[in-house]
């Protein structure tokens, strides 16, 4: 612990804006995962424990029911799906209503991931701007210094200046990591969306289903 801290005097002034951003992408990487993981579980008991049975069942105005009565993404956007086919609408209207829908709730599911890239990309060049201010004070210090210390003062002067890069990789790697894995998860989400509307138009399209419109 004493080193950590040493390594973060040390590192200057500039220490101190990456670690704040360092703090904002954690707490929005804590934030988006609990809240994808939360929908993920949602949406699934919503779909296959609500709406799913009875569409295979075909009963399509208690599907209609059950996803009204749903305030989780896929609902709606089944919901949507459904409005328009009990409304005797084409196929063709069906599938544009559940876009309109995934359009809808995309913009919740990407929200604040996409700043973690920024974020990550703001600590590097702050570190590389602390590291050359850094220098910068250090080659004006030793030009004024003894000349028998000036080699041990320039070499401790870069090796402090070199904290502020190196804090400023160690808090954009793991924020580059974690927005990965939010986009992953978000698609795999978007992904389920869609499987679950190609169910309902493969089903609308099969003659065997009651109460299909053609």
């Amino acid at each position: 612990m004493d080193t950590i801290v040493r390594f973060f005097q040390d590192g200057g002034p500039f220490m101190y804006p990456i670690g704040v951003v360092l703090v904002i992408g954690l707490a929005i990487t804590v934030e988006r995962f609990v809240y994808l993981g939360a929908m993920r579980r949602h949406n699934r008991v919503a779909f296959e424990r609500g709406i799913l049975p009875l569409l295979k069942k075909g009963d399509y105005h208690r599907a209609m029911k059950a996803a009204s009565s749903s305030d989780s993404a896929i609902a709606a956007i089944m919901g949507a799906g459904l409005g328009r086919l009990l409304n005797n609408s084409r196929r063709e209207d069906v599938e544009y209503a559940m876009e309109e829908g995934l359009m809808e709730v995309l913009p919740r599911l990407e929200k604040r991931t996409q700043y973690l890239a920024t974020l990550a990309n703001v600590a590097t060049l702050l570190g590389l701007l602390g590291t050359i201010i850094g220098l910068i004070a250090a080659f004006t210090a030793v030009a004024a210094a003894d000349p028998s210390q000036k080699a041990s003062l320039l070499s401790e002067s870069i090796s402090v200046a070199m904290n502020t890069t190196a804090f400023g990789l160690m808090s954009a790697i793991p924020l580059l990591m974690f927005h990965a894995v939010l986009q992953t998860k978000t698609n795999e989400i978007v992904d389920s969306f869609e499987m679950a509307g190609v169910k309902l138009l493969n089903m609308i399209a099969d003659p065997k289903q009651p109460g299909v419109v053609a």
